[in-house]
């Protein structure tokens, strides 16, 4: 099974599929993706899509970046929800070159993860209701998904350094991510020398500081997000196999 879908226009589509839960079971494939902004598909792009099958999308983003830039195309049989789990917008490229990066990436995921527990409650419950593939995906698929892609694995009991490889694979599009943004802003000056990256330090920063805080990942989504014993249930049943 392949992990990364090549496409023409997007740079970090991933299927999250074949990692281990602690209970001997495995993620299913083909069941969850995981993206950059599905607003760029068109064209053969679309039809690779289409053939994957998925009839759910999540798209992460603030409703003005889709204004600004368009969402998935619409179709029949594609249902879509725009789930914003960010409360603080910020402007990556203009990020401060002499603050730590990863340290200050860490801080932003878990203002996400204080601020966004209504959103992030409706896309866990989306991901455990949805019986078809599902993507969920932000603008460049790596800090807003990113941490949705650490929650629902740590929910399925796949092992921190395994949530960790996965969030640390966009750096392999990190080259596309930055060309992407240098033609959306002619002009403009990428300050930030951490733009587009997605280190491995930064998801286990985040998740040690969430478990400090409440004990463990389950315990977050439990007590903050009220993620109910039988929702958790229905997230295993239905992406482990």
């Amino acid at each position: 099974m392949r992990r990364h879908i090549t496409f023409d226009r997007l740079h970090n589509f991933r299927d999250l599929g074949g990692y281990c839960a602690t209970d001997g079971r495995t993620v299913r494939w083909g069941r969850l993706f995981r993206s950059d902004s599905l607003a760029k598909l068109e064209g053969a792009d679309w039809d690779r899509f289409r053939g994957l099958g998925i009839r759910t999308v999540i798209d992460l983003r603030y409703p003005w970046e889709i204004e600004a830039r368009g969402r998935v195309p619409r179709h029949e049989q594609l249902t879509w929800f725009n789930l914003s789990i960010e409360h603080r917008p910020y402007d990556q490229a203009e990020i401060d070159p002499d603050v730590d990066p990863w340290r200050f990436l860490a801080d932003r995921y878990a203002e996400v993860a204080h601020d966004g527990v209504e959103e992030l409650r409706q896309t866990l419950e989306v991901i455990a209701a949805d019986s078809g593939p599902l993507v969920f995906h932000c603008a460049s698929g790596k800090d807003r998904t990113g941490l949705v892609a650490a929650l629902v694995l740590a929910l399925l009991g796949v092992s921190e350094d395994d949530i960790v490889e996965d969030f640390a694979l966009t750096e392999l599009a990190t080259d596309r991510l930055i060309a992407d943004w240098r033609a959306a802003n002619p002009g403009r000056e990428l300050r930030w020398p951490g733009y587009g990256r997605a280190p491995a330090e930064i998801m286990r920063m985040f998740l040690s500081d969430l478990t400090t805080a409440h004990g463990s990942i389950q315990a977050y989504a439990t007590e903050r997000l009220g993620i109910d014993k039988e929702l958790l249930a229905e997230l295993r049943s239905r992406l482990l196999t």
